[in-house]
């Protein structure tokens, strides 16, 4: 293949990936069936891959998608009414004049209701977290069922099951069509912004042989946050929920060493960060902060900028990221949360405090990882050696990843070294 046709296969791929929102959701609103309108879609890509190389690019790919589709979904329900067939394919969807006169009628309102429905009916509450996600990736990202069952490491047939109980469900429950109310919509967009945040988080936690597949969820997430974005760019929340997996995600390629052990933060080469990712969520948090409508997104955001913007470890200024978990103490009061402060406390005021603020955690966060490493980092720091043993072995029996276990046998081998020094 010449370079001028993979370039034009990596630009159709491109326009098909970014019309797939407004398409399926514009076939869903149509034809109501979530199966139908994805088979619907998929046609009119094989139909777009036939036709755009030699006809050239569509004046809007999604408009030209979605009528074609909308030609074939008709065409599959009239031949379930046994009804008379359509005519050939190309009398309906090579119609210039019809095209565009489709692509007047999709209003920029009724697009934002549409993609906003499809992630909610991917996103819905009677779904498990883990359907949530393999639907949306699913239908809103067109990833293939074998690309979800790799990345969440299950099983292909698995994972089609998963996905087709929870198209079922969702058949089910008779989730409504009509354009969402403010109110609604607003509990929506919490509902569809929390579960793609779950999606990146999949793909950032990824460790080991897994993360290069995994990884693709992260970039997926940001993708469809940016979608959500651009539907609504005046919510502080969408800003910064998008900056903070921007600025978490700009330290992937520094978080593991050549042999995939954990490298912390403090440890990291932040020469290695993606300083043009970390630039677009820093302009998002500081966006966002002018609406003055502060949120707990907003507030990890910024936390996650501060470390961004200090150039050496030394420079983090701990006593901001002390009072931004203050705040997000108030905001969403979490266990896990009085955790993370913990850690600005102890490099502002010192590992006894900090040790004195995590031990009333530990009925509640006994089978947390990262407590008993912190815990034991700190019993280390004011040399209770054997307290520490005791912490890190039970951090090492709670690790997720071999990567968390090595990391901690690490903190034990030195404590092993120092006794016996």
């Amino acid at each position: 293949m010449s370079a001028g046709a993979m370039a034009s296969g990596d630009w159709i791929g491109a326009a098909l990936a970014a019309a797939r929102p407004q398409a399926v959701a514009a076939l869903l609103r149509r034809f109501r069936d979530l199966d139908l309108a994805e088979e619907a879609f998929q046609e009119a890509c094989l139909k777009a891959l036939k036709h755009w190389p030699d006809n050239g690019p569509p004046r809007d790919p999604a408009a030209w998608l979605i009528f074609v589709g909308r030609n074939v979904a008709v065409d599959a329900v009239r031949k379930r009414s046994r009804e008379q067939e359509l005519p050939d394919e190309d009398a309906l969807s090579d119609r210039e004049d019809a095209e565009a006169a489709a692509a007047d009628r999709i209003d920029g309102a009724d697009y934002r209701d549409d993609v906003l429905r499809l992630l909610f009916v991917c996103c819905h509450p009677d779904l498990p977290a883990t359907q949530q996600i393999a639907l949306a990736l699913r239908i809103v990202s067109g990833l293939s069922v074998r690309q979800i069952a790799r990345a969440f490491l299950v099983g292909e047939s698995a994972m089609e099951q998963r996905i087709t109980r929870a198209k079922a469900k969702i058949a089910r429950a008779g989730v409504p069509f009509e354009a969402p109310g403010a109110v609604e919509r607003a509990e929506r967009l919490a509902a569809v912004a929390a579960m793609l945040y779950l999606v990146f988080n999949e793909g950032y936690s990824a460790q080991g042989t897994e993360a290069d597949e995994r990884a693709k969820l992260a970039d997926e997430a940001i993708r469809l946050m940016r979608v959500l974005l651009r539907l609504f760019p005046a919510e502080p929340e969408i800003m910064g929920l998008t900056a903070l997996m921007l600025l978490q995600h700009a330290r992937a390629e520094a978080r593991f060493d050549a042999d995939g052990a954990v490298v912390l933060l403090e440890e990291q080469d932040r020469g290695r960060w993606n300083r043009p990712m970390i630039a677009e969520g820093l302009a998002l948090i500081d966006k966002a902060i002018r609406h003055r409508r502060p949120g707990p997104y907003q507030v990890q955001a910024a936390i996650a900028g501060l470390h961004a913007r200090a150039p050496r470890p030394e420079a983090t200024d701990w006593g901001g990221i002390d009072a931004l978990y203050a705040t997000l103490e108030i905001m969403q009061p979490s266990p896990v949360v009085t955790l993370n402060r913990a850690v600005a406390i102890w490099k502002v005021a010192g590992a006894e405090e900090a040790l004195a603020m995590i031990e009333p955690l530990g009925a509640r966060l006994d089978g947390y990882f990262h407590f008993h490493g912190l815990r034991g980092g700190l019993l280390m720091r004011l040399g209770r050696a054997a307290d520490a043993r005791e912490a890190f072995g039970r951090a090492i029996a709670l690790a997720g990843t071999p990567a968390e276990a090595a990391h901690i046998r690490a903190h034990l081998d030195r404590l092993t070294e120092a006794a016996g020094a």
